[in-house]
């Protein structure tokens, strides 16, 4: 004959086996959101503003958190992964703080001469020409965005 010993846990020992799977689906969704390494070339901004489409204007900052100098009114055309552009497009007309990595120096063309006046480089094209805006644009990886207070302004 077997004798078959009960185990007798005590509550400190209920209480962790009901707290431990809790916790472990908790913390996953926050090991996801590690921020990735900024390349060398580039930097982490985080900037108010409004969007329209793949388009993004700077608003004024409303909180000391804006990690750029950018104008307010500066377009900026935003690259990132379709349910992220999803959920911004579905917040046109609301101001919004999107997160994101930009080149160095891309927003800084020319040289300061004073107050919000640069002298900037000539045309590439041949004649003189203007160049493509689309070469023009600043370009953004979003990584993020947050709803903030304020209202886009109507055209």
């Amino acid at each position: 004959m077997r004798v078959v010993r009960q185990r007798h846990f005590s509550g400190l020992a209920h209480v962790l086996l009901v707290l431990l799977p809790v916790y472990s689906l908790l913390i996953a969704p926050l090991r996801g959101q590690e921020t990735k390494p900024v390349p060398k070339d580039s930097m982490r901004v985080h900037l108010p503003g409004c969007s329209k489409g793949y388009a993004f204007t700077v608003g004024r900052p409303a909180e000391e958190t804006v990690s750029a100098s950018l104008p307010e009114g500066t377009h900026l055309r935003m690259n990132g992964k379709k349910e992220l552009m999803a959920q911004i497009k579905a917040r046109e007309g609301s101001m919004i703080e999107i997160t994101g990595l930009m080149k160095k120096g891309q927003y800084e063309q020319g040289i300061a001469i004073g107050a919000g006046v640069r002298i900037g480089p000539g045309s590439n094209s041949p004649g003189g020409r203007p160049s493509s805006p689309v070469n023009d644009q600043i370009g953004i990886d979003v990584e993020g965005w947050r709803q903030i207070e304020g209202r886009c302004p109507s055209r």
